[in-house]
């Protein structure tokens, strides 16, 4: 390990430059498929960061990133259990052994966890500290306190088994009580500025723009292709795959962006989660609760929507919500010496499980919502076993266009019925231009029932799902008719 400033000519393909404790950490020999906090722990010796699931559910591994944007450090918490090493390469990173000033000064996230008494055990404490390392940056030293509500997000992804989470919870709102310890901003984004880009040589490829993307996924359509690698950094922890190529496209400035038109809005392929949700919310505030239940913090800054969608899982929560806002979505390539593209509609992607239509070259770049309509209603409802940073056993979202009492058009996504995402067509059949009343609902809720013939598996049975499909769509009736407290949020 040293700590320089490599030249141009010096960086070598395996090499791993990132800014820990205010200082350039470079890493040699790095292979493309190291985790991060393998890197942590058994290069580095940093055990404070703690390996639990290694599946990103845990949180026991949680650290911080440091990002520059727009002239700003964006900080987020973060899983480094599949979080490719690699990854951080141009970025800062702390663990919980790196907060303590020079003296010995515990950090305020630290203090008032020893002060409140959140730990027992300890070997969840410093991811719990680290996630409210996060919040304290985004709050505290912004001058805003820190209330339960921010609190228990925050902690959406870390799992503690002794304290009940109380304590760490009101830990997590008296941080505030202490001197406040801000980061050196200015000093990282300049340490940050001094590190070289990856090279168009390297086994893990950084490309910063699109046309170097595309060129470089028309060279090694066979390599791994990542964006927050929640999902892909599985493939090295629990099904012990190994990557020889990889190129990851979050670092690719025209796909970090949403991009608003007059009739849609368009999310590019390394927009975070939380920022992909957040930019729905704004005109759909309703999908704001469906969104805290997608999976913990952590999971929310690091995936991506993009990412999210290319995957194609059956259950995976976006699309269904996608789906039933009449979502498409733009596949480019390189080919020929130009960029190509073509668009179609996010459900048509999907040709089996985990399958898609997208040729070895091409990449998934940006999603484009249409933005709603003034007769726009939409319902979106998750079943799982734990309320927050769980997977579903049933997804559904019911998107309704209506003049006065009936139902003009209908658009409805489902997760966890079928090998892939869908739409449940016949029920949209049987809902449109109906008036909206309960013997329509009734005769809607059983065709529901009987469209898919989902599996039976650890989530949940077949049987269970049918029932449940019908009861979520009950519950839509309800909600659009001005009932409340039929939600446990709404309970809240």
């Amino acid at each position: 390990m040293t700590k320089q400033k490599l030249s141009p000519t010096a960086l070598q393909p395996e090499t791993v430059v990132f800014v820990r404790r205010g200082e350039a950490v470079t890493m040699n020999n790095v292979p493309p498929d190291r985790t991060l906090l393998d890197l942590l722990r058994e290069d580095l010796r940093s055990c404070d960061t703690k390996e639990g699931c290694a599946a990103g559910d845990c949180g026991a591994c949680t650290v911080v990133v440091g990002e520059p944007h727009a002239g700003r450090l964006n900080l987020r918490a973060v899983n480094s259990c599949i979080r490719p090493a690699h990854s951080m390469h141009g970025l800062a990173v702390w663990t919980a052994g790196d907060l303590a000033t020079a003296t010995g000064v515990l950090h305020p996230a630290q203090q008032a966890m020893v002060d409140h008494h959140g730990s027992q055990c300890g070997f969840c404490t410093p991811g719990c500290v680290m996630s409210l390392f996060g919040l304290y940056q985004d709050s505290v030293c912004r001058g805003q306190p820190v209330n339960r509500e921010q609190a228990q997000h925050a902690l959406s992804g870390n799992l503690c088994r002794c304290t009940g989470y109380r304590p760490i919870v009101q830990a997590a709102c008296h941080m505030g009580d202490y001197p406040v310890q801000r980061v050196d901003e200015p000093a990282l984004l300049q340490a940050l500025a001094n590190i070289e880009p990856r090279g168009a040589h390297a086994d893990y490829l950084l490309p910063e723009r699109l046309e170097d993307l595309l060129r470089a996924r028309s060279k090694s359509p066979q390599a791994t292709l990542i964006a927050g690698a929640t999902d892909a950094g599985l493939q090295l922890t629990q099904g012990r795959q190994r990557w020889r190529q990889v190129i990851d496209l979050s670092r690719v400035a025209e796909l970090r962006e949403v991009e608003n038109y007059t009739h849609h809005i368009a999310i590019g392929a390394a927009v975070t989660l939380q920022q992909a949700f957040d930019a729905l919310a704004l005109e759909r505030p309703q999908v704001q609760a469906f969104a805290n239940r997608f999976a913990g913090w952590p999971i929310r800054q690091s995936g991506t929507l993009g990412g999210n969608v290319a995957n194609g899982s059956p259950i995976g929560d976006s699309m269904p919500l996608l789906i039933a806002l009449g979502a498409h979505v733009v596949l480019m390539a390189w080919r020929r010496g130009r960029v190509v593209h073509r668009e179609l509609p996010l459900e048509n992607l999907y040709t089996g499980y985990r399958q898609n239509l997208m040729a070895p070259d091409e990449v998934l770049c940006w999603i484009k919502v249409p933005r709603p309509t003034p007769n726009e209603w939409l319902g979106a409802y998750k079943v799982s076993k734990r309320v927050e940073d769980d997977i579903s056993a049933i997804c559904l979202v019911v998107q309704l266009q209506r003049q006065g009492t009936h139902i003009t058009q209908a658009s409805i996504g489902v997760g966890g019925v079928a090998a892939t995402p869908v739409r449940a067509k016949q029920t949209e059949a049987a809902l449109r231009g109906q008036a909206w009343r309960p013997d329509t609902v009734q005769h809607a809720q059983a065709v529901l029932r009987q469209e898919f013939d989902p599996i039976t598996d650890m989530r949940a049975s077949n049987g269970y799902r049918r029932e449940v499909l019908g009861n979520l769509l009950q519950r839509a009736w309800l909600e659009s008719t001005g009932q409340t407290e039929i939600r446990l949020e709404d309970l809240a």
